[in-house]
């Protein structure tokens, strides 16, 4: 699924190239959107559950809660294996409580 954002750059990018005879490539930073979640309800204790067996060149990245705004309530998603990155350290989808709110940060990759 391509962004608006990435769709105009690119569009940007044929136009210089057609006029110019150039390329252009957008930076980096064109193609890292985030949205985030921030609700005043706290997410209920996390279900504790058993790991499955080790898979090799994957991380178990556990279940955790899920806003549904729809039904305004938190919902279980279950764990899923993410694919290894070597040098990486995995950190799971979380909840992190700003004053009277919680802010959902997605799972990500940090060095």
């Amino acid at each position: 699924m391509i962004t608006t954002t990435r769709k105009l750059a690119l569009l940007t990018a044929l136009a210089v190239a057609a006029t110019t005879g150039a390329s252009y490539a957008p930076p980096a930073s064109a193609a890292q959107v985030s949205v985030g979640i921030s609700v005043g309800v706290p997410p209920p204790p996390p279900r504790y559950v058993r790991v499955p067996p080790p898979r090799r060149g994957y991380v178990w990245a556990p279940g955790y809660w899920r806003w549904e705004p729809h039904a305004r309530r938190h919902v279980w998603v279950g764990g899923y294996w993410v694919r290894a990155r070597p040098g990486y350290r995995y950190v799971p989808e979380h909840w992190v409580h700003h004053g009277r709110h919680w802010r959902f940060e997605r799972g990500h990759w940090v060095r």
